[in-house]
């Protein structure tokens, strides 16, 4: 069969139609492909990130929140003594997730500090410390 043009038809070519690859070199070709790719990278980058700072906040409000309830709980039994009232502490400071590092009494106020620790990010470990006092109101 015939071209228009005279020359020959090869297989797998049709008369009149157009080239699918608009005439650019393989070399080009799949740019759009590397293009997404790393865009979609920045976004896995930017939302692993983004979750590790979500994860320092929750571990400071799980700290705050274990060492107020530690210093109220020792404050319950600060008649008892500091031994008892730190022992107290501890155990509610354990229940929510933290370690009791630090515990006196001070009169009838009682003052703890608590640790968490979290990973933010596999193979990274980290600590978040908070202090609380509780004790009878003051007028």
């Amino acid at each position: 069969m015939r071209r228009t043009d005279g020359r020959s038809l090869r297989f797998g070519d049709r008369p009149n139609a157009e080239r699918l690859d608009d005439g650019r070199p393989d070399a080009e070709r799949g740019g759009a492909t590397v293009l997404l790719l790393a865009i979609g990278l920045v976004f896995v980058l930017f939302g692993t990130y983004a979750a590790a700072i979500v994860a320092v906040g929750m571990a400071g409000q799980r700290a705050a929140v274990a060492a107020d309830l530690g210093a109220l709980a020792g404050a319950t039994r600060a008649l008892d003594g500091d031994a008892t009232a730190c022992a107290s502490a501890a155990d509610i400071t354990r229940r929510n997730g933290g370690r009791l590092i630090g515990c006196r009494l001070d009169g009838l106020d009682v003052l703890v500090t608590v640790e968490v620790a979290f990973t933010p990010l596999p193979g990274l470990t980290r600590v978040v410390t908070s202090t609380a006092r509780a004790g009878p109101v003051r007028g």
